[in-house]
């Protein structure tokens, strides 16, 4: 009887997926405990209750980068599953300006353009020029519309970050768009007080005969 009771009892690793040992180890960066947990067959795209992100995720945002390396060459892992808010482990590592993070996903083909807010969006309100062009080079859409039509480049202008707008242009990004709202990467920039923007957008607007 003593067996048949034990047998019915689940297991931790049955009980709840593994998630929370899965999660423990991603936020104390154990790379030596994910590596045995995945090696149990716990599922690499386990997703938190809290904010839906996946491990992969989390170890971005926790700066758990052992467990990252780990993950990101897991067998059976979806570089592309997105948290609940629509954010992709591509976009987190750029808008947390992780370049060596956003160079292993893109070297593993993780998708650089999807609909809404995209990682070309997050690396140009942080002005990470490096980012930005290594997404370029994987195909971002250089105008990918946010959910109000916000581009890539209105969100550098509106940060302030003129070498991020200057590469956007450089690279035939559309300063002409305007968003849901009406407004185009100068209004945005006239907006915030980077003057400097406005007038360097509107010059080369001018000399292209698109104002």
């Amino acid at each position: 009887m003593l067996l048949l009771a034990l047998a019915c009892l689940p297991s931790l690793g049955h009980a709840d997926n593994g998630s929370d040992a899965f999660f423990k180890a991603i936020k104390l960066d154990d790379e030596r405990g994910m590596k045995s947990l995945l090696a149990k067959g716990v599922n690499p795209n386990l997703v938190d209750k809290q904010r839906g992100e996946t491990g992969l995720m989390v170890a971005l945002q926790e700066d758990s980068m052992k467990v990252f390396d780990v993950l990101i060459n897991a067998q059976g892992i979806d570089l592309n599953l997105r948290a609940r808010n629509g954010d992709t482990a591509l976009m987190i590592a750029s808008y947390k300006g992780k370049v060596a993070a956003v160079k292993a996903l893109l070297d593993k083909e993780a998708e650089p353009n999807n609909t809404g807010w995209t990682a070309l969006h997050y690396a140009a309100a942080i002005g990470n020029d490096e980012i930005v062009q290594m997404l370029l080079d994987a195909s971002a859409y250089i105008d990918a519309g946010s959910p109000n039509n916000t581009t890539p480049i209105m969100m550098a202008a509106r940060a302030g970050k003129i070498m991020t707008v200057k590469l956007l242009l450089d690279s035939g990004a559309d300063a002409t768009l305007k968003n849901d709202v009406g407004m185009s990467a100068i209004d945005l920039a006239r907006k915030f007080d980077h003057n400097d923007i406005a007038d360097g957008l509107t010059s080369r607007l001018k000399q292209a005969g698109k104002l």
